[in-house]
């Protein structure tokens, strides 16, 4: 029973899909002590007025699979064709990637104004970091349950 407990809870697999400034959800593929595998879907809100997130989790087993989807397929497909045909749905997305571009030039321009040595000692001890920062801002939300 070597690492038994633990392997249980191990993902295998892991989407996490970023709703919003406060809302997160992640999608995991989890392995059971029988080799079998099941999902957790698990939404991470973070708290208002303390530190900290609300989970709240669902797990999702491979015989409920084809339900799951065609029912979730349904009510979305309902509320977009019958309930809200008009609303734009890709205003979300189109919002974050402002968002993110906005960051992104704050971070340069921050970047930029930096005295030439502060620039280069941070060039040198960052390197690694350059590139995709969404790493670092999502830190608390990437723990492992």
């Amino acid at each position: 029973m070597e690492n038994d407990g633990k392997r249980k809870f191990e993902s295998v697999y892991s989407n996490k899909v970023k709703a919003g400034k406060r809302r997160t959800y992640f999608f995991d593929v989890r392995m059971t002590k029988g080799n079998d595998y099941y999902i957790t879907l698990t939404e991470s809100t973070k708290k208002f007025n303390s530190s900290g997130y609300e989970r709240h989790k669902i797990f999702l087993y491979k015989e409920d699979f084809n339900r799951f989807l065609s029912g979730l397929e349904d009510v979305i497909s309902h509320v977009k064709t019958e309930l809200m045909p008009d609303f734009d749905y890709e205003q979300y997305e189109r919002r974050e990637e402002e968002w993110e571009a906005k960051q992104k030039l704050e971070q340069e321009n921050a970047e930029s104004i930096q005295p030439p040595a502060a620039a280069e000692e941070k060039s040198e001890t960052n390197d690694s970091e350059e590139g995709d920062t969404s790493e670092s801002i999502d830190s608390e939300e990437d723990m492992t349950w």
